[in-house]
């Protein structure tokens, strides 16, 4: 498996493998009628700009399954004690669930986050994805909600790990 830094073109299977993680792990967690408003809709500009800008692609056999996003400036002019990075945008393609790409995924995200500086990682867990981040050394447990850039409210837990080296 090799990472590395998304280019523009990687948004549109981006957003694919979004779609399709979704579907297919946060049943049970979600309803379907959110599942499908979570997932409707064409591929927004915002996404490519984002995905663009602070996106990483994980690549088996030249196929993208994994994609992550790192926003190492997310506290830029805000009152966090220590410089902090945003998580977001983690999917797994289904075909590649449970072949470790998530954990090498958020290891490439950690490791861009130090390099810039950062002493702590934030991030909004799905439902059925806080396990895997608490098992990668991330803390939280009280129900939030996201408010998502579509309008959407999705319950989460907002999550933290220190990564001060």
């Amino acid at each position: 498996m090799q990472i590395r830094k998304a280019q523009r073109h990687d948004a549109t299977v981006a957003f694919d493998i979004r779609n399709q993680a979704i579907l297919s792990q946060c049943k049970g967690h979600y309803d379907d009628a959110m599942l499908v408003a979570w997932t409707d809709g064409e591929l927004p500009i915002t996404f490519v700009d984002a995905f663009s800008e602070h996106g990483y692609v994980a690549v088996v056999n030249d196929a993208v399954v994994g994609v992550g996003m790192i926003d190492v400036n997310h506290d830029a002019g805000k009152s966090f004690a220590v410089a902090t990075g945003m998580v977001d945008g983690m999917f797994v393609h289904p075909s590649a669930f449970g072949q470790g790409v998530g954990r090498a995924m958020l290891q490439q995200l950690e490791t861009v986050a130090i390099e810039a500086g950062c002493k702590k990682l934030i991030l909004d867990a799905s439902l059925n994805a806080a396990d895997f981040y608490r098992a990668c050394g991330f803390k939280g447990d009280k129900h939030s909600i996201y408010h998502s850039p579509r309008g959407l409210e999705l319950a989460c837990i907002p999550m933290e790990k220190l990564i001060i080296k």
